[in-house]
């Protein structure tokens, strides 16, 4: 009988649970980490609200801080029993998306057409890392080591919502002295906002309803905030404190009509739009703020990038002391304790922005 651990797995829609499952075999390729810090995306909360589909009994989970418990016969550069992390997207390296530079898109096009995200495997494709161990395909590829003196919770972030949050910010092109504003401050909006900063932005707006988000986009680098709660017309609010300019950059970090709408509408002309919800319904673009066409806005979507170079310069930020995400994580819980974990993150009780999950 093959050893058994523990995993949060997908039973139905509505429905995460705890349950045991085989440790995976290690291919030639890959690596089976010991989970020590995982912790729950909001993407995990579509598959649990079945609005993104995934098969019945998969692990979920993609944001691993782990140690290598064994490599497969073909793996170098690594050692069992080093402490790493792998991204949210493990790309093969070699696909075309990969060798055109977008890794997040790893996969293979059809005669329909591409398919989108086929660099996220972890609780999509595969068995993901809300478990007690993961295996990491494709190794050499993904695997990042983590410095001395950085504990699991500073690097937290890195596997996901950093990445992708600075790729909102990558993404609308900021330039030094640039106007940013930023839609929604929940975990990934708040990584866009430390993110515009560091790229150069003099001037960041952050727009939320909960104060608590507020306060804390203000820790990472927002200059001012646009209280949703307070005002019923974000646009207007952030065109008033732009002296009717607008923004160079708008980053949507919600994924609803109302907060893309918003964000297209402050972007200035020739500004950009860089879009990094996820979107469960289809999007409209209005006329008027799309200017008929002819505003010369840019609009740019993102996936977290992934793969091992995309982590080292995620752990390098954090190891220089740039950004400090250990904030994020409001709650801590263990492995066994994970449905409450999907409960209280599901439901957005109790001011959680990140829950960290220990095995």
């Amino acid at each position: 009988m093959p050893a058994m651990m523990k995993a949060a797995i997908f039973a139905e829609k509505g429905r995460i649970v705890l349950d045991d499952k085989p440790i995976p075999d290690v291919g030639p390729n890959d690596a089976l980490m010991r989970v020590t810090t995982t912790t729950i995306c909001g993407t995990d909360i579509h598959i649990l609200k079945g609005e993104y589909p995934v098969a019945k009994g998969l692990t979920v989970g993609h944001e691993p801080v782990g140690i290598i418990e064994k490599l497969g016969s073909a793996v170098t550069g690594f050692r069992e029993g080093q402490r790493v992390i792998a991204g949210a997207i493990t790309p093969s390296g070699w696909s075309h998306a990969c060798l055109c530079g977008y890794c997040s898109q790893d996969g293979a096009g059809t005669k329909h057409g591409w398919k989108p995200i086929g660099g996220w495997k972890f609780g999509n494709t595969i068995d993901g890392c809300q478990a007690e161990y993961v295996l990491v395909p494709d190794a050499m590829a993904n695997l990042a080591p983590i410095a001395d003196g950085l504990t699991d919770e500073e690097v937290l972030m890195c596997p996901d919502i950093m990445s992708t949050g600075f790729a909102g910010a990558e993404n609308g092109g900021i330039k030094i002295g640039d106007t940013v504003a930023v839609f929604a401050q929940g975990p990934i909006g708040l990584c866009a906002t430390a993110g515009a900063r560091l790229m150069g932005a003099s001037r960041i707006i952050a727009v939320d309803r909960i104060p608590e988000r507020l306060a804390m986009a203000q820790k990472m680098g927002a200059d001012e905030v646009v209280n949703i709660g307070a005002s019923n017309d974000p646009a207007g609010a952030i065109m008033d404190l732009t002296d009717g300019r607008g923004v160079d950059v708008a980053i949507e970090a919600l994924g609803l009509q109302a907060t893309f709408e918003a964000a297209l509408r402050v972007i200035r002309p020739g500004g950009t739009l860089s879009s990094l919800g996820v979107y469960s319904d289809d999007l409209k673009i209005p006329l008027d703020a799309f200017d008929a066409g002819l505003g010369e806005k840019t609009i740019r979507t993102a996936l977290c990038p992934g793969g091992k170079e995309r982590m080292r310069r995620m752990l390098n930020v954090v190891r220089s002391g740039r950004v400090d995400l250990k904030g994020l994580v409001t709650h801590r819980y263990t492995l066994d304790q994970i449905e409450d974990a999907y409960d209280l993150f599901g439901n957005q009780r109790d001011g959680v922005l990140k829950v960290a999950i220990t095995t």
